[in-house]
């Protein structure tokens, strides 16, 4: 179990620093997103900002369990909150919110397991 649960944070801790990166960096497509799911483009620094500070505290996990769980919990929640945006506007693009949310999910259930 522990080599997945490296393997899955390690996973995770890629998937959602490349989107911190993207949202961060003035990128188009955060912006067209923001458009489609009808949210204030001021939000996608905000946004970006949640997603790097997940990506830190999947990283620090590593050292300090807590953290993991606590950035791994934050990171479904903030997933769960994508797939109601993408379903508000009736966007039938859930593929992305939901691999990103079951990578989140299986991180924060393989940190579980393997500490506590």
């Amino acid at each position: 179990m522990y080599v997945a649960y490296i393997a899955v944070t390690v996973l995770a801790i890629l998937f959602n620093g490349a989107a911190a990166v993207t949202y961060l960096s003035g990128h188009d497509y955060p912006k067209r997103q923001a458009d489609m799911k009808r949210i204030p483009r001021s939000w996608v620094p905000v946004l970006g900002s949640l997603l790097a500070a997940g990506t830190i505290g999947l990283a620090a996990g590593l050292v300090v369990p807590l953290l993991g769980v606590l950035a791994a919990g934050g990171l479904v929640l903030y997933f769960i909150g994508a797939l109601i945006a993408h379903t508000r506007v009736g966007s039938r693009a859930l593929i992305g919110p939901s691999v990103f949310l079951l990578t989140a999910v299986s991180a924060l259930a393989l940190t579980l397991h393997q500490h506590f």
